[in-house]
């Protein structure tokens, strides 16, 4: 297999994503292609981050082999042909593994709806589980299975997989990322030839018969020789796991940097924008002359009420006595009204009589 990216490879496991930063993608494809009809394949991986961590896992076998786009998820890529299948913590269950397969004629990077591709899924907590998870993919003539540590995930008696095929293993993490590492893969087909990465067994090592003294100094002189190899191999991890975290505080340390600038930035701003002593003495003056005006005024303003009350008073009592007065001196007799009243019946009786008078003495007239 071949690393693409960001990946770390080291003498236990293959780091597709880091714990430190995240937003990284990482991937890792065979050269060669699965020459059997029937075949195996073995995957142990591990994933641990923290407690909102994100990030997801690919498994492909596809024909193309190592796609052209740079380590592709199930939702990035584009019209691939083979199998996906993907882990990841889709639907909110605490994580999950989905089965999608395409003939060539379907582009997911396009399309508006990827979920509703999935052919199989079920149900996987593979986060800090403290050890590595298995996965065990198997087609056979008339089966194609997934079992997730020796139990059956999905399976279908309708899908075939062709010969011919590449492996792949792609990786990417969220903000807060998730870090994926590979521990094995190994495919077997039915007489049981089998291909690993990254485990590399050293050669058997057969030993020369006792009873020869040079061969049992060469077979010490092997012993050592492993023995320095197997130092050397250790050294090599150690000094990988020094880099890999020097690298991760170097990166604290340039962010710490950045957040310190800004904090510095916004601390000016700040400062630029806060009122000065001498602003605010001379707000304080103000405010306080303000205030002994008004002190002034309240006291005008107590002797305008207490006139206006005084003359209230006086109005009210002024007025009602000379209206009291106007209308006992001033309003008509009723002696007068009953003699006017009397004149005028009087009048109009007499004009009666006279009407009548005249009337009675007047020409007849006769038909």
């Amino acid at each position: 297999m071949k690393g693409q990216d960001i990946t770390q490879q080291l003498s236990d496991k293959i780091v597709l994503t880091p714990p430190y930063p995240g937003n990284r993608r990482g991937a890792v494809w065979a050269e060669t292609s699965v020459a059997q009809s029937e075949w195996s394949a073995e995957f142990e991986f591990r994933a641990t981050g923290p407690e909102r961590g994100g990030g997801n896992l690919q498994i492909w076998y596809t024909k193309e082999g190592r796609p052209q786009a740079e380590t592709p998820s199930i939702y990035t890529t584009g019209a691939f042909e083979g199998l996906a299948l993907v882990i990841d913590m889709y639907g909110g269950k605490g994580g999950g593994i989905r089965g999608f397969l395409n003939d060539g004629s379907t582009d997911y990077k396009s399309h508006h709806a990827v979920e509703s591709l999935s052919f199989g899924h079920c149900d996987f907590s593979y986060r800090n589980l403290g050890r590595p998870s298995r996965i065990q993919i198997k087609q056979l003539a008339d089966l194609f299975e997934v079992k997730i540590d020796g139990k059956r995930c999905f399976s279908s008696d309708k899908i075939k997989l062709p010969s011919g095929y590449y492996f792949g293993i792609s990786a990417a993490s969220a903000d807060t990322p998730d870090s994926f590492e590979i521990y094995k893969f190994v495919t077997s087909a039915a007489p049981g030839i089998t291909r690993e990465l990254p485990r590399r067994d050293p050669p058997p090592h057969q030993p020369p018969p006792a009873s020869n003294p040079g061969a049992a100094n060469n077979n010490h002189g092997s012993r050592g020789s492993s023995s320095d190899a197997q130092f050397t191999s250790q050294l090599t991890d150690l000094q990988n796991r020094l880099q890999t975290v020097s690298h991760a505080l170097d990166n604290v340390f340039r962010e710490v940097q950045q957040l310190a600038s800004k904090s510095e930035a916004r601390h000016q701003d700040l400062s630029h924008k806060v009122v000065s002593s001498e602003q605010l003495s001379a707000m304080d003056t103000r405010i306080q002359s303000i205030e002994s005006t008004l002190r002034g005024f309240s006291g005008q303003f107590s002797n305008i009420h207490s006139s206006l009350k005084d003359s209230h008073s006086t109005l009210n009592e002024g007025l009602t006595q000379q209206m009291t007065h106007i209308i006992s001196t001033k309003s008509p007799r009723m002696s007068s009204f009953v003699i006017v009243v009397i004149v005028f019946q009087l009048l109009l009786a007499g004009s009666y009589v006279l009407y009548k008078r005249r009337k009675a003495n007047g020409p007849k007239k006769y038909l």
